[in-house]
């Protein structure tokens, strides 16, 4: 892909899940797995998608994708997100800067926090593991 732009993905976004087409439809090419930096919190949306926050203190690395987009795809990408997503910058833990899905704070409130599990797969997967 000759232009594009980095996006940083958290959640259904991702490869295999369930609003991965909307980056496949764009063009978009998968580059890598990457982590933040221990600067964000993630909550569950109803269990249905994550919400990033970008945090003063208290945050955590939080596993995510990053893809190159289109410039003309990254605007239909962010028009299906759910409402409350939107872009924003997002530091990887290389140092990198790159756009990012990011939640509003608001539309975490009275949602489950879900840093300790570090990403959206872990918290699934952990959705799914019977109780020992």
């Amino acid at each position: 892909m000759a232009e594009g732009i980095k996006l940083a993905v958290n959640g259904t976004l991702m490869r295999g899940l369930e609003l991965n087409a909307n980056l496949l439809t764009v063009g978009a090419e998968f580059l890598y797995e990457a982590a933040t930096t221990p600067h964000y919190r993630l909550w569950s949306i109803n269990d249905v998608h994550p919400a990033m926050v970008r945090v003063s203190q208290g945050g955590v690395a939080v596993a995510l994708e990053v893809w190159q987009v289109p410039p003309a795809g990254l605007v239909q990408v962010l028009l299906q997100e759910p409402p409350g997503l939107s872009i924003g910058k997002v530091t990887l833990a290389t140092g990198e800067t790159v756009l990012g899905v990011l939640g509003e704070p608001v539309l975490c409130e009275g949602q489950r926090e879900i840093s300790a599990f570090g990403g959206w797969r872990s918290y699934c997967g952990a959705l799914v593991t019977p109780e020992l």
